[in-house]
């Protein structure tokens, strides 16, 4: 058991973009012992071509879920209130926002979308490739899920800001960048 386990401290891992990953069985390792939290959610509309506001979330228990976000009155709850999905979010407009992640998987399926990640994680490894093999710039961290970190070398947090600034200014590319040690340190 963890030690949060072992405290009795929930767990909660918010996967947010990463978390579509683990659709990959060869990317599974990095999700070790997630079997041990208590909740886990990652966002559909991040990386697996859901429109925004779609979340996949997993609880060990919905108890204490429910009765954190219930709007119902004590009045009105029993023991014979089971499975009240109303309960299980904050927004009073009950958004039927699970139609969009099963509109995604009928329409392109799960070997489409493991595809699509696939190809994603391919064309962050290949960008570091060619980032790694100009010799203006440097592989800031270690590649994962397609994600490439990379700034000029000897530019400091001013060359780089100028950079990232140059490259958004296009409107060909969108780069989002740091800010800290990550762009200064060589």
């Amino acid at each position: 058991c963890c030690c949060c386990c072992r405290h009795n401290i929930w767990l909660h891992v918010d996967a947010a973009w990463a978390g579509a990953a683990a659709i990959l069985p060869e990317q599974r390792h990095w999700f070790e012992g997630v079997a041990d939290v208590h909740s886990y959610s990652f966002s559909m509309h991040k990386w697996l071509l859901t429109t925004w506001d779609c979340a996949v979330m997993w609880l060990e228990d919905t108890k204490h879920l429910k009765e954190a976000l219930s709007i119902t009155p004590v009045y009105l709850r029993g023991v014979g209130n089971v499975y009240d999905y109303k309960d299980w979010q904050i927004p009073l407009g009950r958004k039927f926002k699970s139609l969009k992640l099963w509109f995604i998987l009928r329409m392109y399926g799960a070997d489409k979308l493991r595809g699509m990640v696939r190809h994603h994680i391919a064309l962050g490894e290949w960008f570091a490739e060619q980032v790694a093999a100009d010799d203006r710039f440097q592989v800031a961290a270690p590649v994962r899920f397609g994600l490439v970190c990379f700034r000029l070398k000897g530019a400091g947090d001013a060359g780089n800001k100028k950079l990232l600034e140059s490259i958004n200014a296009t409107g060909q590319l969108y780069d989002k960048g740091a800010k800290g040690s990550a762009w200064s340190a060589e």
